[in-house]
């Protein structure tokens, strides 16, 4: 994939990407977080799709005034980081610094440095929570990875691998320890049994609350677009 922007005010990001069974140019705009990709034949130069975006302007930009939950994460924005609203302002040192109601992020492209930050402080997170759960089962995970993915949260392969969205630490930490839970008794169970359910609930409790949360507010956390 190849990411590029329409310019205007604002310039939309626009993402490229070329699949071999393309006989020619399609476009789509996500209905979750408003992410507007165009998807070319392998052979066609990227300057005739970034031509056909241009043509499609009025378009594009009638369909994402129809997203109006979608943050763009720069300096005045509000994030959430543990399920815990902070403002974003610019820093006056050379790091990314949380308190209680700010995050303060360095540079001229917040989006990128928060993004970076976040997956890392996720993986800490995730890292330490599959830990955790992975020795009360008594049983060891692979490796972890961590994706941007819109249809699940987490999944576990059938060598132990584990996988999670970065996502999950602008969720409340319980919310993010459900899931690592989840995954890690996947290495028990590979389906969603009953026993599977046992499995999650002997780790981690009550994991009614948290599927739930995911359910109904889930969808939140990918209104926030990193790439502006």
């Amino acid at each position: 994939m190849a990411d590029h922007h329409l310019p205007g005010d604002p310039p939309v990001p626009l993402t490229l990407r070329r699949s071999p069974r393309a006989r020619r140019i399609s476009l789509r705009i996500s209905a979750l977080d408003g992410r507007v990709t165009l998807t070319l034949p392998k052979s066609l130069p990227e300057r005739e799709a970034l031509n056909f975006a241009v043509e499609k302007e009025d378009w594009i930009r009638t369909h994402l005034a129809k997203h109006p939950d979608v943050v763009a994460v720069q300096v005045g924005a509000t994030l959430p980081i543990d399920g815990v609203s902070r403002c974003i302002v610019a820093a006056k040192g050379k790091r990314v610094l949380l308190t209680d109601h700010e995050i303060e992020v360095p540079g001229t492209r917040p989006g990128r440095v928060l993004q970076r930050f976040l997956r890392e402080l996720a993986r800490d997170r995730l890292a330490a929570a599959s830990d955790h759960y992975a020795a009360a089962l008594g049983r060891p995970y692979n490796r972890i990875t961590l994706r941007d993915t819109r249809s699940r949260w987490g999944s576990c392969s059938s060598d132990g691998a584990l996988m999670y969205s970065w996502r999950l630490i602008m969720a409340p930490p319980e919310v993010l320890r459900y899931v690592a839970a989840h995954e890690v008794a996947h290495l028990a169970e590979m389906n969603h049994s009953s026993a599977f359910w046992a499995q999650v609930e002997h780790l981690f409790g009550d994991y009614q609350p948290p599927r739930r949360w995911l359910k109904t507010q889930g969808s939140t956390l990918h209104r926030f677009r990193f790439d502006v």
